[in-house]
């Protein structure tokens, strides 16, 4: 691996790590949170589409078409859809235990023969993390 490969592969993550250092100085100075955050996500995104399209325009210009099964192909959208199924499902996932937790509690609380009720809507929130899971591995078993 030469000098201007590890150049090019280090620059997303070095821009990326810039941008939450900018964002954390930028709340620390009493900046709009809310834009902040969509500013993080702008960022995201832009590296995001750059690191995919940049090697299928680079294999499309030069007409290999080896170059554009190495560049990403189809292992490679498995692997990002893999990966999107999970992180998605365990924000999901989260955020339903972050709203039925409190409130399983504060029914246990009253009347603590609610508690088997109330538990079973936790761990509803907890199988869309698993649904999500499984879904990749689903996916992950295709690949050849």
């Amino acid at each position: 691996m030469s000098v201007f490969d590890f150049i090019f592969m280090a620059l997303p993550v070095v821009f990326l790590i810039s941008s939450v250092l900018i964002a954390v100085k930028a709340v620390s100075l009493g900046k709009n949170r809310k834009r902040t955050m969509l500013m993080q996500l702008a960022s995201f995104a832009a590296v995001f589409a750059i690191c995919m399209v940049c090697p299928f325009a680079v294999s499309a210009a030069t007409g290999d078409a080896a170059a554009a099964a190495a560049a990403g192909g189809a292992d490679g959208m498995a692997f990002i859809g893999a990966a999107a199924a999970t992180g998605l499902s365990c924000i999901g996932g989260g955020i339903a235990v972050a709203n039925a937790a409190p409130a399983a509690i504060g029914a246990t609380s009253e009347d603590p023969k609610a508690f088997g009720k109330a538990i079973i809507f936790v761990a509803l929130g907890e199988g869309i993390a698993l649904y999500g899971m499984l879904i990749s591995i689903m996916i992950l078993s295709k690949i050849g």
